[in-house]
């Protein structure tokens, strides 16, 4: 279903009753709602929640924004190193305005909110800046943004920056294939046939490589969100795995020191991906975060 967020066509996926307690869930770069699998949706479902998904802009069956070309990531990764602003084509606040904008789309006045990777540094600038709009916080493998924490390990970020070896379905899924399972968890790996599967049907849904590009350079120009941390009051809960290569465990270790009262759940051997023998510990941690409001 699509609704009109800050004035732009946003697809959304809404399930549970409508009068369980909202819950907006909000996937990382790059990733479809489909990111969220459905067996973790159906275990929030039956906790309560009325769960919403939402294909962030550039994504999915979102709006796209195409007519803004295809950045440069040599330049900007140069005036990031340099500490230079990187010009964006939009920001990671405005991500967070289309997120709100759902909400106001589905008539929801206050929600509680999750986001992984990407998604959540969109639900820090949610959560800062609009704090009677969000009921409690589960960040999931993501990060401040602060300059001190360790980057990602060099083979991830040139497997992040490299393409498939063809444009056709075979060949996007193979490259996806290759990256979700470097980033994966080696405790939880998953299995090839059923990633496979699943690869198959997002690509088939939709696949959307320089919106990609464009969402990395708002992570970028986003830099160090730590001075919206004060600000967020909701509850909040730092998911984040032990073994994570790409949003490295540090970053949640910074995000609970920063923030008084955070709960913090570090998986050992946990990577950054949503296995699926953790699905019920991310639906109880959600749901034990949400009984905090």
């Amino acid at each position: 279903m699509r609704v009109v967020a800050n004035g732009l066509g946003i697809e959304i996926d809404d399930q549970g009753r409508p009068d369980g307690e909202p819950l907006l869930l909000i996937m990382g770069l790059g990733m479809q709602l489909t990111g969220w699998p459905e067996e973790m949706v159906q275990l929030l479902v039956s906790r309560g929640f009325r769960v919403v998904r939402m294909d962030n802009r550039d994504t999915g069956l979102s709006q796209g924004f195409d007519h803004l070309g295809v950045p440069r990531m040599m330049p900007v990764m140069l005036r990031h190193a340099l500490h230079l602003p990187v010009p964006a084509p939009y920001g990671i606040a405005d991500m967070a305005a289309d997120a709100l904008g759902v909400l106001d789309a589905l008539g929801i006045a206050r929600a509680h909110v999750c986001g992984a990777s990407m998604g959540g540094m969109i639900a820090q600038h949610l959560a800062a800046r609009h704090p009677g709009r969000v009921k409690s916080l589960t960040l999931m493998m993501t990060t401040s943004g602060a300059r001190r924490l360790p980057q990602p390990k060099l083979k991830v970020q040139r497997a992040l920056l490299s393409r498939p070896d063809g444009s056709d379905p075979a060949a996007v899924v193979a490259h996806l294939q290759r990256l979700l399972t470097l980033i994966g968890s080696p405790a939880y790996p998953a299995d090839p046939e059923r990633l496979r599967q699943r690869l198959q049907a997002t690509v088939q849904r939709a696949w959307r490589p320089a919106g990609t590009a464009r969402q990395i350079v708002a992570v970028v120009a986003d830099g160090d969100r730590s001075p919206l941390l004060p600000l967020i009051q909701a509850p909040t809960r730092v998911i984040h795995g032990e073994a994570d290569p790409l949003v490295r465990p540090e970053a949640g270790h910074d995000l609970v020191a920063r923030m008084p009262g955070a709960v913090p759940d570090f998986i050992p051997g946990m990577g950054h991906d949503l296995p699926l023998q953790l699905l019920p510990r991310f639906a109880e941690g959600i749901a034990e975060n949400a009984h905090r409001a």
